[in-house]
């Protein structure tokens, strides 16, 4: 429980009255003490020190609090260290580092003896982890060696050569990927090398330390420069493990992309809608009334269905260690209308208020039409104010595809983007399932993935 605990206590604020001064802090302070709860005497201490850095009641209860917790501390540790000494040595980190935090309220003191029995317990860490780093080392599993040489620094940051250790580990550690074009079979030839690249991106950015601590993902310029575009767009399996070594690369991503499956949905809202007016009589008295407005609106929806199959193979071998098959799917609405609105679109409704209190009938109907042609979520006033403001010819163009991909309850557009376009926008954000597998590959030495079997397969 200390160890969970003690980083956070810290910092922690008492939820108590916010009127309460330094005094009264360091009062309750001595009574939680008194009464045997050594950390909230603490909290309070330290708040009180917070108010009044200054203040020697304080700063006296602060040590006395302290004083009690380390002394807990450490008897826990002692009786700890009778039965796991390796926890009892991470006890002592964890203690070290309150003591360390705790110095700017007061200093912590621990027991005649302390600081031998806290060496002794550190080296043992320290050699356990060394002799654990050094048998991994020797048996090819250097990422598991980087991690013990690593915790042994952490108890004995200059124990033996262990630095250098760990950093020949490290070297030896450190996975490449390389992301080679998929094959595709859609229509377009270049597809596979546009996935291929999105998702490349993305994993340089995702799998940066400390997110990923072996697995560095290779840039795409080696490929690019050595393979013409109609090799690029024709990558074979035998062919991506050529690549992949060619670049330097410990494993490779290779993949293909399925057929592209869409279909277009073309719907028309042709009725009277509703413009609020405001007119003066020869008196200058207001009054509003509703004028009948015809409209057409046309709405145009596609939606896209493609799926990836891809494969993590290492290079030495040609072992499958994760493989995979997943569909993406999207949907692009695009809304259009040749009627300019008059004035402010705000004043514009599907029905008016007098239609909708005597035929509900009507109103129920127009408005389940209009959703069922725009969509639940469009409203006439939105479709009026993109007219309103469009300064386009209503023409597609990829720049506005960003808003398809990011699920805009429709677009101003006459054009529908095409199917390769926003199968494209789907898959390119699609490779959070990649980034998982590299994730769980990441700290697996290649001995234990039976790399050098060829038929051998992780996932």
């Amino acid at each position: 429980m200390l160890r969970r605990l003690a980083p956070y206590l810290l910092a922690i604020p008492l939820l108590i009255n916010s009127c309460s001064g330094p005094s009264k802090l360091t009062q309750k302070s001595e009574e939680k003490l008194a009464g045997g709860d050594a950390w909230r005497a603490w909290q309070l201490a330290t708040r009180a020190l917070d108010k009044e850095p200054g203040n020697p009641r304080a700063r006296a209860a602060a040590t006395a609090a302290g004083a009690s917790i380390a002394e807990e501390w450490q008897r826990r540790m002692h009786a700890l260290a009778e039965t796991d000494s390796m926890k009892a040595a991470e006890q002592a980190l964890e203690l070290a580092e309150f003591r360390e935090n705790a110095a700017r309220y007061a200093t912590i003191p621990v027991g005649v003896g302390w600081s031998a029995e806290d060496m002794a317990l550190r080296n043992m860490a320290a050699r356990v982890h060394f002799q654990r780093g050094r048998e991994a080392f020797d048996s090819a599993r250097p990422k598991k060696a980087y991690a013990e040489f690593t915790d042994a620094e952490r108890f004995v940051s200059d124990y033996r050569d262990v630095a250098k250790r760990a950093d020949r580990a490290l070297g030896q550690a450190i996975t490449n990927v390389a992301v080679v074009p998929f094959r595709a079979r859609s229509a377009e030839p270049s597809f596979g090398v546009q996935v291929a690249q999105a998702w490349r991106e993305d994993l340089v950015q995702e799998l940066a330390p400390p997110t990923a601590r072996f697995t560095r993902v290779l840039g795409g310029d080696a490929i690019e420069r050595t393979m013409t575009l109609s090799q690029l767009e024709d990558v074979s399996r035998e062919e991506a493990i050529r690549l992949g070594r060619e670049m330097g690369a410990n494993r490779v991503v290779w993949g293909t992309v399925g057929a592209v499956k869409s279909s277009t949905r073309l719907n028309l809202f042709k009725d009277t809608v509703c413009r609020r007016v405001v007119l003066k009589d020869a008196t200058g008295r207001e009054s509003a009334q509703w004028v009948d407005v015809p409209i057409e609106v046309v709405a145009r929806v596609r939606d896209v269905t493609v799926g990836v199959d891809y494969e993590v193979i290492a290079i030495k071998g040609g072992a499958t260690l994760a493989r995979r098959h997943i569909d993406r799917s999207t949907s692009a609405r695009v809304v259009w209308t040749s009627y300019q609105p008059e004035g402010d679109p705000s004043s514009y409704s599907l029905v008016s208020e007098t239609v909708r209190a005597e035929n509900p009938n009507r109103a129920r109907d127009v408005e389940s039409r209009w959703k069922s042609v725009c969509g639940d979520a469009t409203t006439l006033v939105q479709v009026l104010e993109a007219r309103r403001t469009t300064k386009s010819s209503g023409q597609y163009a990829r720049e506005v595809l960003p808003r398809f991909v990011a699920g805009a309850a429709f677009v101003f557009l006459e054009d529908l983007p095409p199917v390769e376009d926003l199968a494209l926008a789907t898959l390119a954000k699609g490779a959070a399932p990649l980034r998982e597998d590299l994730l769980r590959l990441d700290e697996i030495d290649d001995v234990d993935l039976y790399v050098d079997r060829p038929d051998a397969s992780v996932r």
